[in-house]
C-alpha cells in the first residue's frame, strides 16, 4: 500500500511539473510572440513617421519610388541609396514642371519627376555619372536633358524646382565617387553657391529642395539658410544620423 500511494504521489508530482513547464513555455512563446510584434508595429511606424510628408501644397501629391525603373549603376557612380528614395517621396512633382536636378548620380531621381511628367535637366560633375543618367533614362524611355556640369556652369535656362542631394557629410576626401558624400569640414558642401547661384535660374515662385544631414555643422547650416522661407519635407531616422529634405522658397 505505502508503494502504490508513493507511486501515486510521484505521478501527480511528474504531472505537476509537466504542467509547470508547459506553463512556462507557452509563457515564454506569448513573451516571444509579444516582442516580436512590438518589434514590427515599432518598425513599421518608424518607416511611416520617417517618409511621412510633413508640408506639401494642398494641389499636390507626393511621389512614390517605383523599384520597377531599370537602374543600372557603375561602381564610380553613387549608386540609389536611402537619401534617394527619402528624395523621391519627399516630391510633389506636377506636369509640366520644369525641373533641375544637380549631382544627379544615377538619375533615380530625374527618372521618377521624368515619369510623373516634370520637364527634367539633368547634371553631374562626373563624367561617368552623366553617362550612367543617359543610358538609364534611355532603358526606360525618359526623356530629360542630360549635362556635364559643375553646379550651374552648364545649365541654361530657369527652373520651377532644382533639386540637389547634398554632399552632407563633415569629411574631406577626394575621388569621383567621394564627392558624392565628401561636405567639408562643415559638411554644407556646395551649398552656399548653390543657393546663391538659383537666384538665377529659377523662376517666380519656385522652390530648392535639398538634403540634409544632422551630422552636419549645423550652426553652420542655420547661417546658410538664415533669412530663407525652409519647410521641412520630411524626415528619415537612422542609427547614427537623421536625414531631413528641406524646401527652400527664393
Amino acid at each position: 500500500m505505502f508503494y502504490l500511494c508513493f507511486i501515486f504521489f510521484y505521478l501527480n508530482f511528474y504531472l505537476f511539473y509537466l504542467e509547470y513547464c508547459l506553463f512556462y513555455i507557452n509563457f515564454y512563446l506569448f513573451y516571444v510572440s509579444f516582442y516580436v510584434f512590438y518589434v514590427s508595429f515599432y518598425v513599421e511606424s518608424v518607416k511611416k513617421q520617417a517618409f511621412r510628408i510633413k508640408s506639401v501644397h494642398f494641389h499636390r501629391l507626393p511621389m512614390r519610388y517605383d523599384p520597377k525603373l531599370i537602374v543600372e549603376r557603375d561602381d564610380d557612380v553613387y549608386p540609389p541609396s536611402d537619401d534617394s528614395i527619402l528624395l523621391i517621396g519627399s516630391l510633389d512633382v506636377r506636369g509640366g514642371e520644369r525641373i533641375l536636378e544637380i549631382g544627379c548620380g544615377s538619375g533615380i531621381v530625374s527618372m521618377h519627376c521624368a515619369f510623373n511628367g516634370g520637364i527634367v535637366t539633368c547634371g553631374d560633375i562626373s563624367k561617368k555619372a552623366v553617362a550612367l543618367t543617359k543610358r538609364n533614362m534611355k532603358l526606360n524611355s525618359l526623356d530629360a536633358v542630360v549635362v556635364e556640369t559643375n553646379l550651374y556652369s552648364n545649365v541654361q535656362g530657369r527652373f520651377d524646382t532644382i533639386i540637389f542631394n547634398l554632399p552632407y557629410l563633415p569629411v574631406k576626401e577626394e575621388g569621383d565617387l567621394a564627392l558624392a558624400w565628401s561636405g567639408g569640414e562643415n559638411g554644407l558642401g556646395p551649398l552656399p553657391d548653390l543657393i546663391s547661384g538659383a537666384y538665377d535660374h529659377i523662376l517666380s515662385s519656385g522652390r530648392l529642395v535639398i538634403v540634409v544631414s544632422s551630422l552636419m555643422n549645423q550652426d553652420a547650416l542655420e547661417t546658410a539658410l538664415g533669412g530663407l522661407e525652409v519647410k521641412v519635407l520630411s524626415e528619415l531616422p537612422l542609427f547614427f544620423e537623421k536625414l531631413s529634405v528641406l524646401e527652400i522658397s527664393l
